[in-house]
C-alpha cells in the first residue's frame, strides 16, 4: 500500500498514544488488524465487480439498449454499446482526481479522517449493492452507479492509505503494508469461489444467469459495508499538528509537490515513465474480462477462474521478480517485465475464440508479472524520494497514477469504436509498455538516487 498521509506525523502521533496510560504496543497492534479489515473489505469490489462481473455484464445490458447500429445514446452523446463500459471507467478516474485533493486536504485540516473514510466507504459499498437493479436496459444506471462506486473506492484507499504512518513506526510499515495486502487478496478469492459456485450452479439455485451476477454484484457491496465496520471501529483520529501549508487547498498542496518534485527532474522522469506502463497495467486488468466475454467467446466460469489464476499467480510473480531485483537490479527488471507485458499483449491478440486453456495461460503470463512489476516500481520509486518528503511524494504518486489511469480505458473504449474490435483494442494498449519501457531506458537511476540525498544500494 502507498503509505500515503501526514508521513512525518505518524512517529508523533505514536509516541503521544503511549501518554494515555494504554500499552502503546498493544493499542497499536490493535489498529494494525483494524486497518487490515480495510483491504479485507474493499478488495472484493475491485476483484469481483471490476474485474471479473461488471465489465461483461453492462456491456450486455448495453448492448440490449443500443439501436440497430449497435449505439447507445446516453446524453444524446452516440457511444458504441461495447465502449461504454471503458467509458464509464475513465469518468470515473476523473471523478475521483477531481475530488481526492479536496478531501486530502480537509482531512488534513480537521485530523478527522475516520468520518471521510466511513462517508467514502459506505457511499461505494451502497452504489455497489444497488447494483442488484441492473436489469434490463438500464445501462445508464450501470453507467452512474459504476462511477460513483469507483470513485469513492478511490477516495477511501487513499484515506485507509494516509493511516500507516499513524499505526506503524518506519521499522513495522513494510510488515503491516504487506498483511494489508494479504488480506485484500485472501478476501478477493475467497468471495470470487463463492460466487463461482453461485454463477456456475445458477440453475439449481433456482436463479437466472442474470440473477445470479446482480447477486454477485451486490454481495460485494454488502461485505464491503460489513467489514468496514471493524476499521471504523478501531481506527483512531489524531489531532492535526499545526503545519505550515496544511490549510492549502488540494489541487495548491499538489501544485507545490509537483513544483518541488521540478527541482529533480529525474525523479520526475522516473514517476512519467511508471504512470505511461501502470496505465496500460491497470487498463488490462479492467478490461480484460471484456475481452474475453465480447472477443472470445468464453463464458463468466472462465473468466472467473482466470482471475483466481492471476491473484495467485501474482503473488508467487512478486516474490520471483523480488529475487530477480536482488541480482540484476530493480530498474532491469522492471524493464524485463515491461517486455514481458507486450509479448503477452500480442500473444493475446492472436488467442482463438471458444479456447479456455489458452486464455488461462495468457492469465497465468499476467499474474506472473503483475504484481512483480508494481512492486519494484513503488520499491524503486521509494530510493528517488528525498528524506524527510516521503509521504508528500507518495501523496503525488498515488494521486498522479490515478489522474493517468483513464488514458488506456479511453484509448481502449475508442480503438473499439473506430474498428469495432477488442483485438485491435487490446492490441493499442501495447503502445504504453512500448513507450514506458523507452521513459524509463533513459532513467540514470544511480544519479536520480544520488540527487535526491539517498545512499545508492549497490544494485538497483
Amino acid at each position: 500500500m502507498h503509505g500515503e498521509g501526514e508521513g512525518t506525523v505518524g512517529t508523533d502521533t505514536l509516541r503521544s498514544d503511549a501518554a494515555g496510560g494504554a500499552d502503546p504496543a498493544a493499542e497499536r497492534r490493535r489498529e494494525q488488524r483494524g486497518w487490515y479489515f480495510y483491504d479485507w473489505a474493499c478488495s472484493v469490489y475491485s476483484t469481483s465487480v471490476l474485474t471479473v462481473f461488471l465489465g461483461p455484464y453492462l456491456t450486455s445490458v448495453a448492448e440490449s439498449a443500443a439501436d440497430p447500429d449497435g449505439y447507445v445514446h446516453p446524453l444524446g452523446i452516440p457511444v458504441r454499446a461495447g465502449s461504454f463500459f471503458a467509458y464509464s471507467v475513465s469518468l470515473s478516474v476523473i471523478v475521483a482526481v477531481l475530488v481526492m485533493p479536496l478531501v486530502g486536504a480537509a482531512a488534513d485540516r480537521s485530523g478527522r479522517k475516520k468520518p471521510l473514510l466511513a462517508a467514502a466507504a459506505y457511499t461505494g459499498a451502497a452504489a455497489t449493492t444497488a447494483m442488484f437493479f441492473l436489469d434490463g436496459d438500464r445501462y445508464l444506471l450501470g453507467g452512474l452507479l459504476l462511477v460513483v462506486a469507483n470513485a469513492a473506492q478511490s477516495v477511501a484507499m487513499m484515506l485507509y492509505n494516509s493511516y500507516l504512518p499513524q499505526i506503524a513506526p518506519p521499522e513495522e510499515r513494510d510488515a503491516v503494508s504487506s498483511r494489508g495486502w494479504a488480506f485484500g487478496y485472501a478476501a478477493g478469492s475467497l468471495v470470487l469461489i463463492v460466487n463461482l459456485v453461485l454463477y456456475t450452479g445458477h440453475d439449481s439455485f433456482g436463479l437466472s444467469e442474470s440473477a445470479a451476477v446482480r447477486i454477485c454484484l451486490a454481495s460485494a457491496g454488502l461485505w464491503w459495508g460489513a467489514f468496514a465496520l471493524i476499521p471504523l471501529r478501531r481506527l483512531r483520529d489524531r489531532r492535526a499538528a499545526a503545519r505550515e501549508g496544511a490549510a492549502l487547498p488540494g489541487f495548491r498542496q499538489l501544485a507545490a509537490t509537483v513544483r518541488d518534485m521540478r527541482r529533480r527532474p529525474l525523479t520526475l522522469a522516473f514517476l512519467l515513465a511508471y504512470l505511461v506502463y501502470n496505465d496500460g497495467i491497470q487498463t488490462v486488468i479492467s478490461q480484460a474480462s471484456v475481452y474475453g466475454s465480447e472477443e472470445l467467446d468464453l463464458g463468466q466460469s472462465t473468466l472467473i477462474v482466470a482471475v483466481l489464476l492471476v491473484q495467485v499467480l501474482a503473488v508467487a510473480g512478486a516474490l520471483a521478480l523480488g529475487r530477480l531485483a536482488g541480482r540484476y537490479g530493480a530498474k532491469r527488471t522492471i524493464l524485463g517485465s515491461l517486455v514481458a507485458w507486450t509479448v503477452t499483449l500480442a500473444a493475446g491478440y492472436f488467442l482463438p475464440a471458444g479456447a479456455p486453456a489458452w486464455f488461462f495461460v495468457l492469465a497465468a503470463g499476467i499474474g506472473l508479472v503483475l504484481g512483480g512489476s508494481q512492486a519494484l516500481s513503488r520499491s524503486l520509486f521509494s530510493h528517488l524520494v528525498p528524506p524527510g518528503k516521503e509521504a508528500e511524494y507518495f501523496s503525488a504518486y498515488e494521486l498522479s497514477d490515478r489522474g493517468m489511469s483513464w488514458l488506456g480505458p479511453l484509448l481502449f473504449g475508442l480503438t473499439y469504436q473506430l474498428t469495432g474490435s477488442y483485438r485491435d483494442a487490446i492490441i493499442s494498449l501495447v503502445a504504453f509498455f512500448v513507450i514506458g519501457f523507452v521513459l524509463l531506458a533513459r532513467v540514470p537511476v544511480r544519479r536520480a538516487i544520488g540527487d535526491a540525498g539517498n545512499p545508492v544500494p549497490e544494485r538497483i
